[in-house]
């Protein structure tokens, strides 16, 4: 199934449908790409990595152990977890995860049989037997998705020994890191003075004073830049920036262990402030991902670890939370800082006031709960009339799916396709300039958002 076109609107989208996907932000492992080994198993590719799939099932009682989350690998049993999943996918009718997985099922896979609790073992023994053959490898679907730019995401003391492995093979394929550093700027992690001293390993420098820390930051930035990196990656619950006098006094005492809630929420703030300006040297794109409240089930995240389907949506104030920072750094067009969210009734009332004045800002897409077909279009309808389309980041398709790559690509496109067509019809422009902003909105903006020349 697809989300089904009217002829006007499917005109535009044929135009686009087969354009090279840029996918800008992501978490897809670069061990794929690196080792090129065969996926190992259906449920390890549609089921056990698929935050959007295995909270769906939790919500109607089913344990995540029988998902096979929290159970190594070598204890799974494969086929029983695709079993589960395969009874229980009437729960998925009216989500964008039956869309994308219908898409990769018969798309992708070549797959004709409907999944149910009848045809599971037969469904699961065909998308073996495909995983098993070389055109199902890592490298292959990568260049048969016409994938032009993958970039991964990966954590601050990362060593990219998988990034390196690419670079050095006989494959041409890009495959970037993003920097994502909040490990060694945010004092509310349970392990950030252990991530300090790694920073201080990895980065060969002295982090005991602020200034030295500031220098391995920049010091791992560079790494990532000569790696390929165009961006980095933040998250934070509560949008909040603060520029310190002086930062070392709270630095030393964050060190030290006698640092408060509040000034763990100014210094990761005073922090983000830092990245901008970083930014502006050392070119790298920031991003900012605000308004999810993570980890919101304690027995979750007790039994089974962060990001397990439990962060929640809920509002921000970008307004006031952003005004320290943009008061510093906001007016340098150098600066490019990308923002999503996850509270729709800001992207109306203060993203795209906001990206339609700063220089510096860009609104990201619909993220997480709102990358759908409907969300699309509440995104269109919110952004565009103060933003404009020229102050949007195109499309990023944000998953771990590797093979949901494509799917995710060609709902935006049809989505694209469908708000353009209808401003045609309300004659707020013409046939010629939808064709070009459809173009502009598949690819080329979010190639220029995050400076992938």
């Amino acid at each position: 199934m697809v989300l089904q076109l009217r002829d006007d609107a499917n005109d535009l989208y044929q135009g686009i449908q087969n354009l090279a996907i840029i996918s800008p932000h992501g978490h897809c492992d670069p061990m794929w790409f690196a080792e090129n080994t065969a996926f190992s198993d259906p449920a390890e590719l549609l089921v056990v990595p698929d935050h959007y799939v295995f909270r769906m099932l939790y919500s109607q009682g089913i344990a995540l152990r029988d998902l096979g989350i929290g159970v190594p690998p070598e204890q799974r049993d494969p086929r029983a977890i695709f079993r589960c999943f395969a009874a229980q996918w009437h729960l998925f009718y009216g989500t964008p995860s039956r869309l994308w997985i219908e898409y990769v099922l018969r798309n992708t896979l070549g797959i004709d049989t409907e999944l149910g609790a009848q045809t599971a073992d037969a469904v699961y023994d065909q998308i073996s037997d495909r995983l098993n053959g070389p055109s199902y490898r890592p490298r292959a679907l990568f260049d048969q998705f016409g994938i032009d730019v993958l970039a991964t995401t990966d954590g601050v003391l990362d060593r990219l020994a998988p990034h390196r492995k690419i670079a050095a093979s006989d494959w041409s394929a890009r495959i970037i890191p993003t920097f994502r550093p909040d490990a060694v700027l945010n004092p509310a992690d349970p392990d950030f003075l252990n991530n300090l001293r790694q920073l201080g390993v990895a980065a060969n420098s002295d982090i005991t004073s602020f200034s030295g820390y500031l220098d391995a930051l920049r010091q791992r930035r560079a790494v990532f830049k000569d790696a390929g990196a165009t961006a980095t990656d933040h998250a934070i619950e509560q949008v909040h920036t603060v520029w310190l006098a002086n930062p070392q006094e709270l630095y030393e005492q964050i060190l030290q262990g006698r640092a408060d809630a509040a000034d763990q929420a100014d210094f990761y703030g005073h922090m983000l402030i830092e990245m901008a300006q970083m930014s502006i040297e050392d070119g790298l794109v920031m991003q900012l991902h605000g308004g999810s409240r993570r980890n919101t089930n304690p027995e979750i995240l007790e039994q089974f670890g962060r990001d397990m389907g439990a962060d929640i949506p809920i509002s921000t104030d970008w307004v006031r939370g952003l005004e320290p920072l943009l008061s510093r750094v906001g007016n340098n067009p150098d600066l490019r800082l990308i923002l999503f969210t996850l509270d729709e009734a800001s992207y109306a009332r203060e993203l795209a006031p906001m990206a339609g004045h700063w220089p510096s800002l860009r609104i990201g897409p619909p993220w997480w709960f709102h990358d759908s077909a409907a969300g699309i279009a509440r995104y269109f309808d919110q952004v565009v009339e103060t933003a404009g389309y020229f102050n949007l980041a195109g499309f990023n398709d944000d998953t771990r799916a590797f093979l949901s790559i494509p799917a995710r690509h060609d709902l935006w496109r049809r989505a694209v396709a469908e708000h353009l067509a209808l401003q045609v019809q309300k004659r707020l422009f013409s046939k010629s300039v939808a064709t070009e902003l459809a173009q502009a909105l598949a690819v080329d903006l979010a190639r220029s958002a995050y400076r992938l020349t």
